[in-house]
């Protein structure tokens, strides 16, 4: 049965709607307004639920002509995306309702993450893809508006522009990468089309296409790149820790389960489509080295979101990893550790918000004992720790394994330089364990906190990240459960081939069983050397050879901000002529770059100009080059006048007489303006600069050719077919529209709304300019008036 498309928009407008509600809604229910978020988030987890069994594609078309339109999709890997979004968002907007008590600004707050839900339900359903960069990109705007919630601390500031800078640019290289896929469905699927199902079930199609046009190394690496800077991959994983300032309930579920999946969706949404030599390369190799550095960094910190938001970029390396390798181990434990890692990783940081709401600290140098204070939150940092650890039979390890399989498997296939995928993985999963066992000290040993006596939390704290541990046991103790219920849908989805997961602890040694033996003791026995790596990790990353991106976005942001201040007074100099000049050459110089990539040679095959219009088109001309020797104003003024009345009479003949009559007004009118302001303008100015007036003729001539050349790309030749807009409007124009004048029935009818809009326009600007001419003529009587009197025999001229 196909999915409804009346409960799959509402899944997705839902949280949109109440988002644009939740100023009036925080009016009525004040701080309450937390639990309508989750009521909210709730209603799309009860509706996606209704559609668990419906996979398929539902369509409402907007603009058939382009094939554009709203496409969502249904099936196991977006369902699974979006049912954890919704699910965690209920929590989490539970979980806000107590812990932002007290804050300022609570409906931006709630809007901001109601939209932020919305975002990414759209980014897991959408099929289209413009949609999908449409909602990709809001996630962006509204992780930018919740990282710097408190406005007023410059740390907040910065750490949201970086987040909003990086993920921002790897949405233009997502844009750039997907209309390159558009590109090639031109060719694989016979015309142009945004439709993102059409092409995974045409891949070997696609493939083949984007070769053809040397596309398919460009759109892997801009894909690559977009996901990179989503999901906090190497080096571009700096802006997730420093996100860590915003609220806790921000990181659970922005940092831990949305927001930074939305990259490694993506990539096991296109693995079917680019699987390649290529892929395995790029994704494997950036997804096991962001894995590594992951857990390095994550020993060093000694903040307790610090060190978990380092442990994400290295857990979302192993989804990464996962994806990247093209045996069917890597899907599954892909799509397996997508479920596992939201499930221990978002309690954590609910856990972290709640050591330091009520210890008073989030160094873990300054915590230890805590079980004693705060048991039941011991509790559920103990399951979510072991399962971030791997340890079995906790659910992490079920998923770690699979990627054991995966890596070892390739390189037994491959050889060589492959058996660095497993050793990488097998190191990279020693230091995890360090982590996972450092993290949960804080609740063993002497106690220590800041706060003298520790209060326990309330209820609406430490439910939520209860009920996800508690989740998190279930797939411990039934892993095939949850295999069979919501991921074995997401596997076949991201699958290369034929997939079918049977999951459980091992019964006998393999290779990968003895990786997960050497990461599990490895781990067990480094730690208590934790602070002497850390140290020594540190000491790697300050080295004097700068290896820390962050560096190098500072530098960036700083020579970017150094160059705008000088460059800007060159262009913002308050001169409308200054404006005018940028704005012209900068689009006339972008328009015919992109004609010189894309159009090749122009073509000029016969112009075949009748007598009457070659002497009208050169009157024309002759006026315009006259215009700029005119030896006053009002000699130019009527010379610019003959160039716009040639071109009525040219309307005229080539069979426009609603153009030809519409120019003649026109131009009539704007020669009126012109004499009846000629008499305000100084008869002279000043002597004229040879750099000014080339200046200015270079881009007269500019804007000319790129007009010129516009005209001859994009209109059609005399023996061509009409377009089908074009054979629709004839048609129609008189059942339709009641008019045998094509062109206004189009104004007035076909684009009724678009002539009204352009009215307003035209309207709202005649009535500001009639307000600034009113208050100057007022200015200047005013300061008539208050100009101090010169009295006869004063010296004062």
């Amino acid at each position: 049965m196909a999915p409804n498309l009346t409960v799959v928009t509402a899944i997705v407008t839902l949280p949109f709607i109440a988002a644009v509600l939740s100023p009036l809604l925080h009016r009525v229910l004040g701080e309450r307004i937390g639990y309508a978020g989750a009521l909210v988030a709730a209603a799309s987890f009860g509706l996606l639920v209704t559609q668990a069994d419906s996979y398929g594609t539902v369509r409402a078309s907007w603009i058939p002509a382009l094939d554009v339109g709203v496409q969502f999709t249904v099936d196991g890997w977006g369902l699974l995306f979006a049912l954890l979004a919704s699910g965690i968002g209920v929590l989490v907007f539970v979980y806000s309702a107590r812990y932002m008590r007290g804050e300022d600004g609570l409906a931006r707050y709630y809007a901001a993450l109601l939209a932020f839900m919305g975002s990414i339900l759209g980014v897991a359903l959408a099929s289209d893809l413009l949609l999908i960069f449409l909602f990709w990109e809001l996630t962006s705007v509204c992780s930018f508006l919740l990282i710097g919630h408190h406005t007023d601390d410059a740390e907040s500031r910065y750490s949201a522009r970086m987040a909003m800078l990086v993920t921002v640019g790897g949405g233009l290289c997502l844009l750039a990468g997907l209309l390159a896929l558009s590109v090639a469905a031109r060719g694989a699927l016979g015309g142009v089309t945004f439709d993102l199902t059409a092409m995974l079930a045409n891949g070997e199609a696609m493939r083949t296409a984007l070769r053809e046009l040397g596309l398919f190394v460009p759109a892997l690496v801009l894909v690559v790149i977009a996901a990179a800077a989503k999901s906090a991959q190497v080096p571009l994983h700096f802006w997730l820790p420093n996100a860590m300032v915003a609220p806790t309930p921000v990181s659970a579920f922005l940092h831990s389960a949305t927001m930074v999946k939305v990259g490694v969706y993506f990539v096991g949404r296109l693995r079917p489509l680019l699987m390649s030599p290529e892929w395995v390369l790029l994704v494997a190799t950036l997804g096991l080295l962001t894995m590594t550095v992951g857990a390095l960094l994550a020993v060093t910190s000694t903040d307790i979101k610090e060190l978990l938001a380092y442990s994400t970029a290295s857990h979302l390396g192993l989804m990464v990893a996962g994806f990247g390798f093209d045996i069917v181990y890597g899907g599954e434990a892909g799509a397996f550790h997508l479920l596992n890692h939201a499930l221990f990783k978002a309690p954590l940081f609910l856990v972290a918000g709640i050591v330091a709401h009520e210890a008073g600290s989030r160094d873990l140098d300054d915590l230890g004992g805590l079980w004693r204070d705060l048991p039941v939150t011991a509790v559920v940092a103990g399951v979510a720790a072991l399962s971030m650890a791997g340890i079995p039979p906790f659910n992490g390890f079920y998923s770690k394994e699979l990627l054991f399989e995966a890596a070892y498997e390739v390189a037994h296939k491959a050889g060589g330089l492959a058996w660095l995928y497993p050793a990488v993985a097998t190191v990279a999963s020693v230091f995890t364990v360090v982590y996972s066992l450092k993290f949960l000290a804080m609740f063993f040993g002497e106690r220590r906190a800041p706060k003298a006596e520790v209060h326990r939390p309330p209820v609406a704290l430490v439910a939520p990240p209860a009920v996800l541990a508690a989740a998190a046991a279930v797939v411990s103790v039934a892993p095939q459960l949850a295999v069979d219920v919501i991921v074995q849908g997401a596997i076949d989805a991201t699958a290369v081939g034929e997939a079918n997961l049977e999951i459980g602890l091992p019964t006998h040694l393999t290779p990968p069983v003895a990786m997960s033996a050497v990461a599990v003791l490895g781990g067990a026995a480094a730690y208590p050397f934790a602070g002497r790596l850390g140290a020594a990790i540190g000491r790697g990353v300050d080295a004097p050879v700068p290896v820390r991106p962050r560096g190098w976005y500072d530098w960036a942001v700083s020579t970017a901000e150094a160059t705008s201040a000088r460059f800007g007074p060159l262009v913002h100099n308050g001169v409308l002529r200054t404006y005018l000049t940028w704005v012209a050459a900068t689009g006339s110089l972008l328009a015919l770059a992109g004609f010189a990539t894309t159009s090749g040679t122009l073509g000029i095959d016969g112009l075949g100009v009748p007598t009457a219009v070659a002497v009208v088109l050169t009157t024309a001309l002759l006026a315009a080059v006259a215009v700029p020797v005119a030896s006053s104003h009002l000699a130019g003024i009527l010379t610019l006048s003959i160039l716009g009345f040639m071109l009525a009479i040219f309307f005229i003949l080539a069979s426009a007489p609603d153009l030809a009559l519409t120019q003649l007004v026109v131009e009539t009118l704007v020669l009126l303006i012109f004499l009846l302001v000629l008499q305000r303008l100084p008869s002279f100015y000043s002597d004229v600069r040879r750099f000014v007036l080339a200046r200015d003729a270079g881009v007269s001539v500019l804007v000319g050719a790129m007009a010129f050349t516009s005209v001859l790309l994009t209109a059609p030749g005399p023996g061509a077919d009409p377009t089908s807009i074009a054979t629709y409007y004839t048609e129609q124009a008189v059942p339709g529209g009641g008019g045998a004048n094509i062109v206004n029935v189009i104004l007035v009818d076909f684009r009724a709304f678009d002539t009204l809009g352009e009215l307003l326009v035209v309207a709202t600007a005649a009535i500001a300019i009639l307000v600034l001419v009113m208050m100057r003529a007022r200015g200047e009587s005013v300061a008539d008036r208050d100009a101090d009197p010169i009295f006869e025999g004063d010296d004062s001229s």
